[in-house]
């Protein structure tokens, strides 16, 4: 079926004027002739021309010969079923109205009719007024969806010269710009200034100044390579009747056709900007635009670029910013070598001023990014060395409070300590012995305390020498078996190679290893299994420490590492401050990761001596 959108041709038939398109007609499809010609004859009288239709084979020869608005259709054909017909109407012609016809009553089968694109279903026996008035109600919902197509379609072309300008216009107007997006900006503009519905100029041209070599140099071109492909070219753009992101991607197109031929021309332009003599210089450097007609203009000789161009008339329109020249742009009707009015020439300007903006925009913002991250560099490195500042102020506090308790308090807790002992064996009291044990062992968790806290803020001198890993590991491990044994716990220790050797500070090492396998020993009260494994993986040494034990929640991860926090009833809460101390002067890494079962500890050291 053949519609034309482009407006209702009018009969005498109230009907035809109102719901007909110019010589359409309604189709009765049924076997039964008793059905179809009382139909006919009904509807002819209505003023509504109809034909008849025996079989689906019928049906579709009538759709391919005549213009057909409305099929009133039934159910049971002889040679197709009714579904089916239905399905390839649908298929085929999607604007035409389908009323089913038939005898059952079955509500299934009236909705699946409908599922499959019916516009509406009746049911035999129906009286000849109700399927005019069916007839009537699905011709006018037709109408209205080709009224509103015809609308859509008319606006669509009627508002395309004012979309092309302003998705240009949003383009060029945004000044987060990377110079990718330049580029691609760029490209558009040369699209707006040769679309049809553009400005267009056959060819567009585009020149930058290279604000380090101060030349101008040729950047891209738009337009066909030859008088004999533009107009294959333009009528194959027109033809698909793209909008404006399309047009910019189909430029490429035009440079597949002899564009990219033109782009070489271009880029191979380069004029240093002290060349005053030569048009484009002055072009942008006196900020004026130059019509060059029959390759004459009054001041200036344009033959170079007759010849770079191939053509003796053109215009170019200065780029600038309030500072500085930025460069030109080149147009001209290589094809069709339409003459170039002053007209022209303005609605050019008005492209060139909103390219000029576009490209400060884009330089000033990548100036601006390259200078935030210049500052982000240096705020960076201020805050790194504030950090360190306030930390080697807190650990100088620390240890002048540490070396006046250790002094303060040293001797009488000692004192406390020995004459707690001394009571525990000399009195027969065996409640009394209980508590001067008790005060013996608290005066020696004291001594325990202040001497942690010393070690974490006395600068403590780091002596490196080659290690073997492997009988450091088993002496702390000998160190711990009475925890481990006490606990039930079952050690695994995996260790690819005995020999592995590092150049450590052994004592301060054993005592990273001390802490570690202290606190997994204790996160495992009620037995479990510590696993310790070395890796090798160039350029670290992993060691890795696991428990099933109870693990760690998200404020204990975070707060692991400062000294003085603890969970624990005892203890000074300064064993993995120490540890990432020891590691950092190894200039390792130290990472606690949470498992589904317990908790992960890795050190991972250098295989190469630290510098």
């Amino acid at each position: 079926m053949n519609v034309t959108l482009s407006g209702f041709q009018h009969t005498p038939s109230d009907y035809q004027a109102e719901l007909l398109l110019g010589g359409e007609v309604v189709v009765v499809v049924d076997d039964d002739p008793l059905i179809r010609e009382p139909l006919r004859i009904f509807f002819e009288d209505k003023g509504l021309p109809t034909l008849e239709a025996r079989s689906a084979a019928e049906c579709f020869a009538l759709l391919e010969s005549r213009p057909v608005a409305l099929v009133l259709l039934d159910l049971g054909l002889p040679d197709l079923p009714g579904r089916e017909v239905l399905a390839l109407i649908r298929e085929r012609y999607p604007l035409l109205a389908v009323i089913m016809l038939t005898g059952s009553t079955d509500l299934q089968t009236a909705l699946d009719c409908l599922r499959r694109g019916a516009d509406d279903y009746l049911t035999k026996p129906v009286r000849l007024e109700e399927i005019l008035l069916a007839v009537r109600k699905n011709l006018e919902k037709r109408r209205l969806v080709i009224q509103n197509r015809q609308y859509q379609f008319d606006l669509e072309n009627a508002n395309f010269r004012i979309q092309l300008m302003h998705q240009l216009s949003l383009k060029m107007n945004s000044v987060y710009l990377s110079s990718v997006e330049l580029d691609e900006i760029l490209q558009a503009i040369l699209v707006g200034i040769t679309a049809n519905e553009g400005l267009r100029f056959n060819r567009a041209f585009l020149a930058l100044v290279d604000p380090e070599t101060q030349t101008l140099q040729g950047r891209l071109a738009i337009g066909p390579g030859c008088r004999e492909e533009a107009g294959r070219v333009w009528e194959e753009l027109n033809r698909k009747r793209l909008d404006f992101s399309d047009l910019v991607k189909e430029a490429n197109l035009c440079r597949a056709n002899g564009g990219q031929g033109l782009n070489r021309l271009i880029q191979g332009l380069s004029v240093p900007m002290s060349d005053t003599g030569h048009l484009l210089v002055r072009v942008a450097l006196e900020r004026r635009s130059l019509n060059v007609v029959a390759g004459k203009i009054e001041g200036f000789e344009p033959g170079g670029m007759v010849e770079l161009l191939g053509t003796d008339s053109f215009v170019a329109v200065p780029l600038f910013s309030p500072r500085r020249p930025l460069g030109v742009i080149i147009a001209d009707n290589f094809v069709t070598r339409q003459e170039i009015s002053e007209s022209h020439v303005s609605a050019l300007e008005l492209f060139s001023s909103q390219a000029s903006l576009v490209i400060e925009h884009t330089r000033l913002h990548l100036n601006m990014q390259k200078t935030i991250a210049e500052l982000e560099a240096v705020n960076h490195e201020l805050d790194k060395n504030k950090d360190l500042l306030i930390e080697a102020e807190r650990f100088s506090a620390l240890g002048h409070m540490a070396s006046q308790m250790l002094h303060t308090l040293q001797n009488p807790i000692t004192s406390i300590g020995g004459l707690a002992r001394l009571m525990a064996k000399k009195t027969h009291d065996q409640e009394m012995a209980n508590y001067a044990d008790l005060v013996y062992r608290e005066a020696s968790r004291l001594e325990v305390t202040l001497a942690d806290l010393f070690d974490f803020v006395t600068h403590t001198e780091f002596h490196l020498e080659p290690v073997r890993l492997s009988p450091l590991l088993h002496k702390v491990l000998l160190l711990m078996q009475p925890d481990i044994n006490k606990r039930k716990i079952t050690v695994q220790t995996i260790v690819p190679d005995p020999e592995l050797t590092l150049e450590l500070d052994s004592v301060q090492i054993s005592k990273m290893l001390v802490h570690l396998l202290k606190n997994a020993i204790e996160a495992m009260s009620e037995g479990g299994r510590l696993t310790i494994e070395l890796v090798r993986e160039t350029p670290w040494l992993k060691i890795i420490i696991t428990d099933s034990g109870k693990g760690i929640d998200d404020e204990q991860l975070r707060r692991a590492r400062e000294p003085f926090y603890t969970t624990k009833s005892y203890g000074t809460g300064m064993g993995l401050a120490m540890v990432e101390r020891i590691v950092a002067a190894h200039q390792g890494h130290f990472v606690i990761n949470r498992k589904a079962v317990g908790t992960e500890v890795m050190v991972l050291l250098p295989l190469s001596p630290p510098r």
